[in-house]
């Protein structure tokens, strides 16, 4: 089987990339995740935080809304040498890109513009094929607008794509007013790739001890459908590389993203789960899959129920909507 596939421009030896997450911390855990047949590793992600602090500690904030940040590096854990994190991120990258074959894309965690951009050349400089921009940002101030929220995240863009010359790949939620727009205005801003989607991670509450309780918790697939829907409605409709990520806990949900049209499917809970051999499996199930439906390679089903070109979107969507309430309100639910 041809699993071979292209994304930011970079030739992959197949579609299935290995996520930020703690398993790409060491070069032997990248060197695992290649080794277990990955198409790409992205490193975990530096933080605008630690960058500012080591950078500048009282630098002027240079995007509008953002007066809270001073307060905000309060709650991000202080190192003791921030530099020293920095170099050893950049020393990790270095040594990983020359462990491995495939791409290894450098990481960072950003939500205001700023200097701290041209850490991405850093990266860049130490071997990075690729930049993932992860961009979160919770706009809980009243007074910010949706267009300020949209333009923050073109600005931060900008900053980075003047700092590079290698591919660009913003991460970002789905909770923009308009998200097809969005991805339209990355895509003509220059990023070269959009992941779909950041996982929002709510904080839980403790009610003995009266406290937030922030945390983690793996993704299951039903938080597929949310990342498969817009991906169906963008595949076609921009030049940036789609990549999937969230709910893919194996080859099914693999599969079900490559139909509606990702150009590669990113994973971290599945490989945290069940280690990095895992990504071995999802390829094997794949290529089974593949075999079964008597394709030869991914291109000859990218995309196949993705949403045709020239139909109506937005009739689509709601057609589907009604569909499903309609099948949920015949449907036979036991007794109440």
């Amino acid at each position: 089987m041809d699993l071979r596939t292209r994304y930011l421009g970079l030739d992959l030896r197949n579609p299935l990339v290995a996520s930020a997450s703690p398993l790409s911390n060491t070069v032997d855990g990248v060197q695992r995740l290649a080794d277990a047949g990955v198409g790409a590793v992205v490193l975990y992600s530096l933080f605008e935080e630690q960058l500012r602090r080591e950078a500048e500690q009282n630098a002027r904030l240079a995007a509008a809304g953002t007066d809270s940040f001073a307060e905000s590096l309060s709650y991000f854990p202080h190192t003791a040498d921030a530099d020293h994190g920095t170099r050893r991120y950049l020393s990790l990258l270095e040594r990983a890109a020359a462990a491995v074959s495939v791409p290894v894309i450098g990481s960072i965690n950003g939500s205001t513009p700023g200097s701290w951009a041209g850490y991405a050349r850093s990266m860049q400089d130490s071997g990075a094929a690729a930049i993932e921009l992860n961009i979160y940002y919770l706009p809980g101030d009243s007074h910010v607008s949706g267009r300020d929220v949209e333009q923050r995240h073109l600005d931060i863009l900008g900053r980075v794509k003047e700092a590079v010359t290698v591919p660009v790949a913003v991460k970002l939620s789905p909770y923009f007013s308009a998200t097809a727009e969005m991805a339209r205005r990355l895509d003509l801003a220059g990023a070269d790739g959009l992941v779909l989607f950041n996982r929002f991670l709510q904080p839980d509450i403790d009610a003995e001890t009266l406290a937030v309780a922030p945390g983690t918790s793996l993704s299951r697939a039903g938080e597929a459908r949310l990342p498969m829907t817009w991906i169906a409605l963008l595949h076609g409709r921009i030049d940036a590389s789609l990549a999937a990520t969230t709910g893919v806990e194996g080859s099914k949900e693999l599969i079900k993203y490559l139909l509606v049209g990702a150009d590669v499917v990113m994973t971290a809970s599945a490989l945290l789960r069940h280690g990095p051999d895992y990504a071995a499996v999802m390829l094997d199930g794949l290529s089974r899959w593949m075999g079964r439906k008597e394709y030869t390679a991914v291109d000859d089903f990218r995309g196949l129920l993705a949403v045709p070109i020239g139909s109506d979107e937005v009739a689509r969507e709601r057609g589907d909507y009604v569909s499903a309430l309609r099948r949920a309100n015949s449907a036979d639910f036991g007794p109440w």
